[in-house]
Parts: C-alpha cells; structure tokens; sequence
C-alpha cells in the first residue's frame, strides 16, 4: 500500500503486512504469504487506519473533508468581526464512544483469530450446591515493569503469567469441590490501558514492560488458562473483570475476547456489564466488587442497601470486595465487611519510592449458602516455583 500515512503510524507487524501487500500485489496474497487469515490481515489494518486517523485529528482540514474515523463534531466556536462577518470559525471534537468501542472490539476479534479452538472440559462429579468459591485477583498489573535494584523485584509480563497460573493452580488444589467458582480480578488487571502508557485519567507516566499488544496477548491466554482449571473442578464458572482506574477500556477487551473464547459453553459466564459495582449472591450471602478507587469501604455499605434492596434484606452475610490498595484491609461495618487484597505484582520504582511495602499474594475464599465465609486458603508470592 502507497498510502504514506498508514507507513508512519504503522507497528513492527504492519509494517510486515504492508510490505507484503506491496510485494505480493494484493491482500489474500499477503496473508497466505504472513500465514495468516485475510479477515485477520483486514482487521489489521483498519485498526492502523483508526490509529492514524486519531493521530491526525488535530491537523485535519474539517471545512473540506469528513471527520476522521473514531471522531464526531462536538461543537462548533465562530469568531465575528465588528462588522458582524465571519472571520474564523473552530470545529471542537472528540473521540465518538461508540466507533471506539466497535474499534476495541474490533481490535479483540484481531487479537484472538489465530487462537486455537477449545476442546471439550468435561465437567466434574461430586461437587456441592451449597458451597461457592471465590478467586479475587488483587490488580494483576499485567505490562507492568520493575527492576529488582531499583524497587526491590524483578517483575515483567512472564512473571505475571507464571506468579498468576501458579498461584491459581494451587489454589484450585486445595479448595472444596464447590458448584461454583466466580474468577473475579479486581481491577488494573493491565497496568497500561493503550501504548499512551500512561494513566488514563491523570496521565501518569508508567514502568511499561514489552509491547502492547504482547501484554495483551499474554493476559488473554492466562484468563483463558485460568477458567479452564476452573472448569475442571466446578460445575459453573462465573467470570466477572472489574474495570480499574489504569484500565477501563483494556478490561473491558478482556473481557469480550474471554466471552468469545467460551461463547458456546453453557458452564461459563462471562459478565459484561459496564457498571463500577458487580454483586452476587449466593443464598443467604450477597457479594459486592469494586475496584475501590471511586468509593472508600465506608460508604459501600450504602451503595449496597442501595443498588441490591431486595438481596440485602433477604441476605444474613453481606461482603464487598476492592483492590486498588494492593494491601489486605479489612473493616467491618453493620451489615458488612469490606475487605481489600494484596497483588501478586512487584511494587514499580513510584510505589517503592514512596515507601509502599505491603506483602504479596493471592486468596480463594469458599463461601456457604447459608453461613457466609466458612474459609479460605492463601498463596504467598513464595509459594510458587
């Protein structure tokens, strides 16, 4: 493709797909050559198209040509001489949600095109209705990047892998063969949202480990691993990505492409409401998440009372559970406890700088249908080979 711009903005790997465009005359050709699907190829490109067309934005003539993709006219300022004539005028923006979510998850369908298929799990026997078992995965930071000298750990997207798939393995191990397992990581579950590397909101800069999409990939595949051990041992799998405050929009991508993994398995649930709150109840005991970084434990209980009115006055054992912290607090208020948990992930060079020294690891909480909590097991960050 002669196309300058898309050369410009183009990735190590479109710029593979570009050449072998080039080279081989045509699209179908230059898939077959790369190994790859055309629909992958395609897709592929429409995503640089949307990135370069963001990357224009300010530079593009609006009085001529159409807004880029993934933008819409917001507004419109005009400045008007004395003698009441045009002089100017400025064409205000912004990103359209709508094609950004339809670019996102066009980005997800990419990203899990050349993933084999799943086999059959077969489910378990001898499980019990009674019991639920609960992973909260305090913030992965997958992507994140620490250097041992620096912050005390080496830390970087294999260790998350490995740290995140032994530590649930020996979880599994040891938990009671309840019905049902909810996964449920708590937020910031990549420590980037895009290749900004930066906090959405506050634009902090971020100790970023490898490329984006190779973090994204490695997430994918390790959830994907993550439900699978699960299905081993439970009847049903509810999965449920809290959206944290570095990643509100790479969640969300997570979560489809995890729904499309498991889209034609009836044992699986993959919940894929917007909303900030998720609750779940099991008999007389109702669970709230939250990444935690919005509402303080104090004034979960009433969001609770609020949202969920008729599950609150026919539950005896209520809990909330956060992240965003990454250390263990635990407050108890009437008709509530609200508990935040530690991450598997290394502290970066801003955390150890400002003296964060909590300590790591990961917890499976088995609740009973009528008693609430009766137990849990823990994994410490030294446990795992």
């Amino acid at each position: 493709m002669n196309d300058p711009i898309l050369w410009q903005f183009a990735t190590v790997r479109q710029i593979e797909i570009l050449e072998a465009i080039d080279r081989e005359g045509s699209q179908g050709k230059a898939a077959k050559v790369l190994g790859i699907t055309k629909r992958t190829l395609e897709k592929s490109l429409q995503k640089l198209k949307a990135k370069a067309a963001q990357q224009l934005a300010s530079e593009h003539d609006y009085a001529n040509k159409p807004v880029p993709q993934g933008y819409n006219i917001r507004g419109v300022s005009q400045y008007i001489d004395p003698e009441g004539k045009l002089k100017g005028q400025w064409i205000k923006t912004g990103i359209d949600d709508q094609q950004r979510m339809e670019l996102l998850k066009e980005f997800v369908e990419t990203l899990c095109s050349d993933i084999p298929k799943l086999g059959l799990i077969k489910p378990p026997k001898g499980t019990t209705a009674d019991l639920l078992n609960v992973i909260p995965l305090g913030d992965p930071h997958f992507g994140l990047y620490s250097w041992a000298q620096e912050s005390g750990d080496d830390f970087d997207t294999d260790i998350a892998r490995n740290l995140t798939l032994g530590a649930v393995d020996r979880l599994l191990a040891s938990a009671p063969n309840a019905k049902t397992c909810v996964v449920l990581p708590l937020g910031d579950i990549f420590h980037a949202n895009d290749q900004s590397n930066a906090t959405p909101a506050h634009r902090h800069q971020l100790d970023v480990d490898t490329r984006y999409q190779r973090v994204m990939m490695i997430g994918v595949l390790t959830f994907r691993h993550v439900i699978i051990k699960a299905l081993e041992k439970h009847q049903n799998v509810v999965v449920r990505f809290v959206k944290g405050n570095h990643d509100p929009e790479a969640s969300f991508g997570l979560a489809l492409a995890t729904a499309s993994f498991f889209h034609d398995n009836p044992r699986v649930t993959v919940d894929l409401s917007p909303s900030d709150f998720w609750y779940y109840r099991h008999g007389k005991t109702l669970i709230g998440a939250t990444h935690g970084d919005k509402v303080k434990h104090e004034q979960l209980l009433g969001v609770m009372a609020a949202d969920r009115a008729e599950d609150w006055g026919q539950t005896k054992h209520r809990y909330w559970l956060t992240g965003h912290v990454h250390s263990q607090q635990v407050r108890e208020y009437p008709g509530v406890v609200c508990e935040s948990f530690r991450t598997l992930a290394a502290k970066d060079a801003y955390a150890s700088g400002h003296g964060y020294r909590a300590g790591r690891d990961m917890r499976c909480i088995t609740y009973h249908h009528d008693h609430g909590e009766i137990e849990r097991h823990r994994c410490d960050v030294g446990m795992i080979g």
